[in-house]
């Protein structure tokens, strides 16, 4: 709340890779808009994300989706008490053209900017879900460029308790997607297919790792793309829902066992998913049927949170506005943005 009572109103922007998002978000928690324009049409003919394309269109969208997110809020500028921009992690372009335009709008309208880590805005999406959650949880992130396992301590202060190693399980699923002979996005279509195949079909490798909350997925797709070699080299016909079954379960069940282990030696005492990932039919039946056996409450975005929005952003924002975090006009993209560092891992 503002010191007057009245609610906090911020207006955010997300570019971080393929999607143009504005959204206006009060209070952290409730959704007045949320604008998101997908650039998916546009890299399907490439097979993945193209990073200069992707980078102009962005500057072609920024202003109508900031435009669109006003309009359905039934709000101008002068309705806006902050404006919100996520400055990493993801492609270093695409970043710069939403921390341009969000810098330019700070300067012209007078307005804090709030900077926002993608990661934590994923996180935060389950605020908007569910407005009873609040710290302390667990929460999985998975992605297609991250897989972590963070205990929320508090609004904005996370500690980091694994994480992989290698490929993340996002980007594990859209290689595998890619050898079945699958459409991008692979990742989604991946899942789907799955649905119709038999998760027995093919063993992969269960993964070891150093830590104890760790992951890697670098062996079990190497695994995965020898045995779908060995199937075509000796004329065998591709059983591709047995196939997309078989991975799918494979990393669903590494991503569940880790969650659950830290949930039962943390004494977690609720757990949460966020990131593109969580959209995944199987992650989100797994978990919520070994959270009801360790009588755990979970907490999931709903599906159209799970993937980029900038409701995610803004809720974010909210926690470090009322904590006075707020950016110089010279505020930067940072690619590699961590959400934590490595030295804060317990």
């Amino acid at each position: 709340m503002n010191d007057s009572g009245a609610p906090v109103r911020i207006l955010s922007l997300e570019s971080s890779c393929d999607e143009t998002a504005a959204a206006v978000v009060e209070n952290g928690r409730v959704i007045r808009s949320n604008v998101v324009f997908s650039q998916i049409d546009l890299h399907a003919l490439y097979g993945g994300v193209v990073p200069e394309i992707a980078s102009r269109a962005h500057v072609e969208a920024c202003d109508r989706v900031i435009d669109e997110a006003l309009r359905r809020a039934d709000m101008t500028f002068g309705d806006i008490d902050a404006l919100a921009v996520t400055y990493g992690p993801g492609l270093v372009g695409a970043l710069l053209t939403g921390v341009s335009c969000m810098k330019g709008l700070s300067y012209a309208l007078g307005k804090p900017l709030i900077p926002v880590n993608h990661i934590e805005g994923h996180i935060c999406a389950n605020y908007l879900t569910s407005p009873d959650l609040e710290p302390p949880f667990l929460c999985l992130v998975v992605s297609g460029g991250h897989s972590h396992l963070v205990h929320v301590r508090d609004y904005a202060d996370y500690t980091l308790l694994g994480q992989t190693w290698d490929d993340a399980a996002g980007e594990a699923f859209d290689k595998a997607a890619r050898v079945l002979g699958l459409p991008y996005p692979g990742g989604p279509r991946l899942d789907a297919l799955a649905e119709e195949g038999d998760p027995q079909y093919l063993k992969l490798p269960e993964p070891h790792t150093e830590g104890r909350y760790d992951y890697s997925f670098s062996g079990m797709k190497t695994a995965f793309l020898n045995a779908v070699n060995k199937l075509e080299m000796t004329g065998q016909e591709l059983q591709k829902a047995d196939l997309a079954a078989s991975f799918r379960h494979a990393v669903v069940e590494s991503l569940v066992g880790k969650a659950m282990l830290a949930a039962s030696e943390t004494g977690a005492g609720r757990i949460a998913l966020a990131g593109g990932v969580s959209a995944n039919r199987e992650l989100r039946r797994r978990m919520t049927e070994e959270c009801a056996k360790a009588g755990l409450p979970l907490y999931m975005p709903e599906l159209s949170l799970c993937g980029d929005n900038g409701a995610m952003i803004a809720s974010a924002a909210y926690w470090r506005y009322l904590r006075g975090e707020t950016a110089p006009l010279t505020l930067n993209a940072v690619p590699g943005l961590r959400l934590v560092t490595a030295a804060t891992k317990g």
